[in-house]
């Protein structure tokens, strides 16, 4: 028997060596990654019909993650790693049509979480009703100032306008919701656009990552169709960088032909290296002739641009291929059959990168990069 389970498992790593050797996906050294799914243990949250609460707006008890859990944030706290991930109940039809609410899960491993069985952040009878409901608080990117004040970054859902929403906490449980991103900046003007997927700047001091300022001001990445770029001086109110004609500046944009050829989405904060700011980014594939046909129509893979560090508006460099991509099957099955790893959230950990991402708009999944061994990215197809 032990001659057999030996012959197999060289058979295995001879016919995956033969497989991947030519598609090794070599990554620059300014990158993160490659980041590594650990055996066995993904998806590290699944959706729980068995937790519910009661709603404000609805008015009952309701079961706010049975559906789906994806897209998550991710910070530390008090030597504990924190997702923020957004869950929807089984109300509602489809993807955008059910009410988001952001439930909390923490852990000292990173691999295995406690849960609550109450969301944190969601739709209620307060000031942000109107942009909240009935779609909810959707994809949240958060981070932390070296004081210990969590800043939270999220799509405020009211099925009519997406919008970046500003909350903050000290514990990560109670939230003040400031509102909009963008309301007091150009009298409003970019309060009434569609905005999503926010990336705050951030730092490392010693082992800790937090929020960074850069010539004197906070930056944050946004966009959803394009990357954009805003600044703040309190972390709330957040003034776009626009043209002379007041129009955001885009930053970068889709590529015909790339993985990123329809769509190019902020993931989780960016981080100030010695190299420059690295920005992590959803690249979504276009289903017609102007999609990179090696990777699947309406698929969402990974990619890295770096800007220049005192200058958080000038690219320096663009990864041309996806350092991370659907490959696992619950990558590739649930609500978005094209298959997705939606990244959101990243912490260091003892010494290491954990990147937590939304696998197909389903569950959530967790991968590792190891700075000190440098490795590939996802093998190209």
């Amino acid at each position: 028997m032990k001659k057999i389970f030996t012959g197999l498992t060289l058979s295995l790593i001879l016919f995956t060596g033969s497989v991947f050797a030519q598609k090794e996906n070599k990554l620059p050294d300014w990158t993160f990654g490659g980041f590594q799914r650990p055996a066995n243990v993904n998806p590290v949250i699944s959706p729980d019909s068995t937790s519910t609460f009661f709603c404000p707006m609805n008015k009952r008890q309701v079961d706010w993650e049975s559906n789906d859990t994806f897209n998550p944030a991710a910070t530390m706290k008090d030597g504990k790693i924190v997702v923020l991930y957004r869950a929807e109940d089984k109300a509602g039809r489809a993807i955008g049509k059910r009410t988001s609410r952001l439930g909390y899960a923490e852990s000292e491993d990173g691999i295995t979480f406690k849960r609550r069985k109450e969301p944190v952040l969601y739709p209620a009878e307060d000031n942000q009703k109107k942009n909240e409901w009935p779609g909810g608080c959707e994809d949240p990117r958060v981070a932390v100032t070296e004081e210990g004040l969590y800043v939270i970054i999220y799509t405020q859902w009211n099925q009519d306008k997406a919008r970046l929403g500003i909350a903050t906490s000290r514990d990560l449980l109670k939230w003040e919701k400031h509102g909009p991103a963008f309301t007091k900046a150009f009298n409003g003007k970019f309060n009434e656009i569609w905005s999503k997927s926010g990336s705050i700047v951030t730092k490392l001091v010693g082992d800790k990552q937090v929020i960074a300022k850069i010539n004197g001001k906070y930056w944050l990445y946004f966009g959803e169709a394009n990357v954009n770029l805003a600044s703040s001086t309190d972390l709330i109110n957040w003034t776009p960088l626009v043209d002379k004609n007041e129009n955001l500046v885009n930053l970068i944009s889709p590529r015909k032909g790339f993985f990123d050829s329809n769509l190019t989405e902020c993931g989780p904060p960016a981080i100030v290296t010695e190299k420059g700011i690295v920005l992590l980014y959803n690249g979504k594939n276009d289903k017609g002739e102007d999609g990179d046909k090696r990777f699947t129509p309406n698929s969402y893979c990974a990619g890295q641009v770096l800007f220049d560090k005192n200058d958080p508006s000038k690219v320096l460099a663009r990864l041309d291929v996806p350092f991370f991509r659907p490959m696992e099957s619950f990558e590739k099955s649930g609500q978005y059959v094209a298959g997705t790893v939606f990244i959101e959230g990243m912490v260091y950990f003892k010494n290491k990168w954990l990147l937590y991402y939304g696998c197909a708009d389903s569950r959530v999944g967790v991968a590792v990069y190891d700075p000190k061994t440098k490795t590939p990215g996802d093998p190209l197809p």
